[in-house]
């Protein structure tokens, strides 16, 4: 009888190194590539689920993050709801961090040792104490259908020796976070497990994804990867990128990374970026991404548009009766302008954030949705031509 796995996932279409898939979880079909919108706290700052669950997002799989959960509201209370899923009324898949780059932007406010990361909350002072195991108790704990393991991240400008000795600790954490993982699974520890109908070939498990880290090493980074995968995990993702290194380095380490990476597995490039970033990183064969700009810059009063970012609270949007993008099929596009959204940024009125940020999640989402159907008609170099080529027009006759 065949071993059942907590995911599957499939490749239907390439195009160059561009990659279409679908990646199964014990919540659902998730085509790839995929856009994730990140929810830290259990929220995806300023946007009801429903939102979240509508035609015009549609979002099949979510982030929440094990530090902010751990810290507030804490895993009693989680627990005693049953799992993440059912505290937040979320019923789709659900990623969470391992809270590795939390802990170490904390910068001097934390210690790395061997056995973890000792610091002191952000919330009330307290010191804490994060490692593999405990990460792996708190995300069996809020039960999501994929668990990172606890990484270091090195800065992307980190000399060779530095990257090395932080590149070794996150594979030697790699391996305890999955021992303490296998272990948790093994004692039922998993609020989110689903019973397997034996059908889909799914266990009902979590899965957990391995991280490849090196900040901008290639000798590194291959090595990471070469470790990574002996000890053998569901998923990998590339860390540690975007935390300050040149945008070039990015993308010539995805470039050289991503190919080597398990063609059978889903990739995941972790913290990026822009809907370019995205779309550049998909051509360099990643499969997976999250970040906080859809819904940061939301907040801020700046929107993603097809022809660039625009920001609201400029001046010559006080009269302008159009939408934010009139490519854009979204329910605040269809019904409001530039001059009503700039007049809720500038009175202050929160409506402001929530639609700017729906907008610019709905904006990511279906450019991926373009990325895929451009893969699978076999014309994504020219979706990625035309694409990279409106973007900066928006202060042209905009």
């Amino acid at each position: 009888m065949t071993e059942l796995s907590p995911t599957k996932f499939a490749i239907e279409a390439q195009d160059g190194e561009a990659r279409a898939g679908v990646l199964t979880t014990r919540r659902g079909r998730i085509e790839t590539p995929v856009f994730m919108p990140v929810g830290t706290a259990g929220t995806v700052k300023g946007i009801r689920f429903e939102a979240l669950e509508s035609e015009d997002l549609d979002a099949k799989i979510i982030l929440g993050n094990t530090y902010h959960l751990w810290l507030r509201p804490g895993i009693d209370v989680i627990k005693s709801a049953g799992g993440l899923h059912r505290f937040i009324g979320w019923d789709r898949a659900l990623l969470t961090d391992s809270g590795g780059f939390q802990v170490w932007s904390l910068g001097s406010l934390r210690k790395i040792t061997e056995e973890g990361a000792e610091f002191r909350s952000h919330v009330d002072g307290s010191l804490r104490f994060l490692s593999p195991e405990v990460s792996m108790e708190v995300q069996a704990a809020l039960g999501s259908d994929i668990v990172m393991v606890f990484d270091e991240c090195a800065p992307g400008e980190a000399s060779h020796e530095e990257t090395e000795r932080s590149m070794s600790l996150t594979t030697r954490w790699a391996k305890r976070s999955k021992a303490a993982f296998d272990r948790l699974q093994s004692e039922g520890a998993d609020t989110g497990r689903l019973e397997s109908d034996g059908l889909s070939g799914l266990s009902g498990c979590q899965a957990l994804f391995g991280i490849i880290q090196g900040a901008g090493h290639l000798d590194l980074r291959r090595i990471s990867l070469e470790k990574t995968v002996e000890i053998g995990f569901d998923g990998y993702a590339i860390g540690g990128l975007s935390v300050g290194e040149e945008k070039s380095l990015m993308f010539e380490v995805i470039g050289d990374i991503a190919p080597r990476m398990p063609k059978d597995s889903p990739r995941y490039l972790m913290g990026v970026g822009t809907p370019e970033d995205l779309v550049e990183a998909v051509a360099r064969g990643m499969d997976m991404f999250d970040c906080v700009l859809p819904t940061r810059n939301g907040r801020t009063g700046q929107a993603f548009t097809s022809r660039g970012k625009l920001n609201i609270k400029n001046a010559q949007w006080t009269n302008d009766s159009r939408p934010l993008d009139e490519s854009c099929g979204c329910s605040v596009c269809r019904r409001h302008s530039r001059a009503y959204l700039r007049h809720l940024y500038m009175t202050g009125e929160m409506l402001a954030s929530v639609l700017l940020s729906h907008h610019n999640l709905a904006f990511f989402l279906d450019t991926m949705r373009g990325v895929r159907q451009s893969i699978r008609s076999g014309d994504f170099p020219t979706f990625r031509r035309e694409f990279t080529g409106r973007l900066g027009a928006i202060g042209e006759n905009q």
